[in-house]
């Protein structure tokens, strides 16, 4: 049976490359159809639909979230779909609708806090660039010193979400702070490198160091590195940035994506004029 897995995974392995889909990506569908048979303790190619269902009544029992149980879908769905051949199941595994929440959004002032609260230099400036540009942390975390393009204004983003390349602007502001982050931390290829100088620092870590830097800035709301990435499409748009703009910057394929934004942009919910305004009524009731 263990060969016969093997055979399994280097064949999905195979699947996936062949549609380019990205190392993180890959690695997470074999994660996923690895859990998926070792819950049912068989070969996933002899389980079925009804296994499928039972695994998901089991992960939503206990409440994993909508994204990673979506990713988990994926995996199964391309599995038995590209791998195995079997066309007929991936529609008979449904995806986990996304709860209707809004992010978490900073004010101007308390991202100041946050960023001013982290004490070490390479995170402090890695945190201060995904506010500044909007970049997912896989995003930031891949920058080499070569994409930053002082002279346009730019830094080059590369193999983004989906494979995407893409350009994202360079203020003046954060020009100022890489370059006082160059000239003492000196990373020759990647831009924030690890303290041995062997590749990148880790998304853990960002995420810790961010977190840690809420708690000592008292924020008092649940901040994450993503929560930056939502505090500057949502200060952009109060500042009056066309939201395609925004798109483009974000990355995201979906102009809905981005829209999401405008529920969150309190700024522009507390200059809409009500109705109410434009009526014609007394101050007081009549005593």
């Amino acid at each position: 049976m263990s060969e016969r897995i093997t055979h399994l995974r280097r064949r999905m392995i195979e699947d996936m490359t062949v549609r380019n889909l990205s190392p993180a990506t890959q690695a997470s569908y074999i994660t996923a159809i690895k859990k998926f048979s070792r819950y049912h303790r068989r070969s996933p190619e002899q389980l079925g639909v009804e296994e499928v269902r039972a695994y998901q009544v089991h992960l939503a029992g206990n409440a994993i979230a909508w994204a990673s149980l979506n990713q988990i879908v994926s995996a199964l769905r391309f599995f038995y779909g590209v791998t195995l051949g079997r066309k007929d199941l991936p529609e008979r595994i449904p995806y986990a609708r996304r709860p209707k929440s809004l992010p978490v959004v900073l004010s101007a002032a308390e991202v100041a806090r946050l960023i001013e609260a982290v004490e070490d230099r390479v995170f402090r400036t890695a945190l201060a660039t995904v506010y500044a540009t909007g970049m997912r942390t896989a995003e930031v975390l891949s920058l080499r010193v070569d994409h930053i393009e002082s002279a346009r204004n730019l830094i080059r983003v590369e193999q983004g979400k989906g494979r995407k390349d893409r350009y994202v602007m360079l203020s003046a502001a954060l020009l100022a702070m890489l370059r006082a982050y160059w000239k003492i931390a000196r990373p020759r290829r990647w831009l924030f490198t690890r303290p041995d100088g062997q590749g990148p620092i880790n998304a853990t870590a960002l995420n810790k160091a961010c977190m840690r830097a809420a708690l000592v800035a008292k924020i008092g709301k649940p901040v994450t590195v993503k929560t930056l990435r939502h505090c500057f499409a949502t200060h952009l748009l109060e500042q009056g940035a066309d939201i395609r703009v925004i798109q483009a910057l974000l990355g995201h394929a979906q102009l809905s994506t981005t829209a999401r934004y405008t529920k969150v942009s309190t700024h522009l919910i507390a200059a809409t004029r009500s109705p109410l305004d434009q009526l014609d009524l007394k101050t007081s009731p009549a005593p």
